[in-house]
């Protein structure tokens, strides 16, 4: 469901999530120096040549097993809506062949507006470059959603950036996830069409389970 949590949703029943490369990543962040985004050396690496960088391959642990999800939407972007709809949904992570790469599914059916939601998540880490990827899953067209968005934990916070079309205009796209114990996540979407000076949420995700 979530770009995973979700990602840059792209209709009402399927939404797609990018990541960028390191290098391009850095290259947008040059370009928007100029404003200054605060996002630009988050992930940026961290300390001098050769330092140790912390092993982040199990930071998206907390995420596997079925959960409940409680969403919230906001269809109309980055045109000042505050028109906001809610749905119950399910989200279930598995990780893939015994690795700490994971894949995400999540449903929402909503029989009262009609609405049918299906979304596909893959994470990979790069144990290079300490970053998680995540990809979105468009299994009606077949394709993997690109470009990924990127980002890596600190103190229990991810934010994952990419840069990417939206109707026409280029805006960047940011993550959130934060969660609380095995019991409890919360995911965030963002849009920012000014190199992130602001950003407007527009898909926020609440996560719970009774066990792990």
């Amino acid at each position: 469901m979530f770009g995973a949590h979700i990602t840059s949703e792209v209709s009402m029943t399927k939404t797609t999530s990018g990541r960028i490369g390191r290098q391009a990543l850095a290259a947008v962040a040059i370009l928007l120096s100029a404003s200054g985004p605060s996002w630009a050396q988050s992930t940026s690496p961290a300390g001098p040549p050769g330092a140790s960088r912390r092993d982040g391959s199990r930071d998206f642990d907390f995420l596997i097993g079925d959960w409940k999800a409680h969403l919230k939407r906001l269809p109309e972007r980055l045109v000042g809506s505050t028109a906001w709809v809610e749905y119950d949904g399910t989200s279930s992570t598995h990780k893939i062949l015994g690795s700490n790469a994971n894949m995400e599914d999540f449903k929402v059916d909503d029989t009262k507006d009609n609405l049918h939601i299906r979304a596909q998540t893959l994470r990979l880490y790069n144990p290079a470059s300490h970053q998680w990827s995540v990809y979105g899953l468009d299994l009606d067209a077949g394709v993997l959603g690109l470009p990924a968005t990127v980002g890596e934990f600190t103190n229990g916070r991810v934010e994952l950036f990419d840069y990417e079309d939206w109707k026409g205009r280029w805006i960047l796209v940011r993550f959130v996830w934060s969660h609380s114990g095995a019991t409890a996540a919360h995911f965030e979407q963002s849009f920012s069409a000014d190199g992130g000076k602001t950003w407007e949420v527009n898909w926020i995700c609440d996560l719970s389970r009774e066990t792990p």
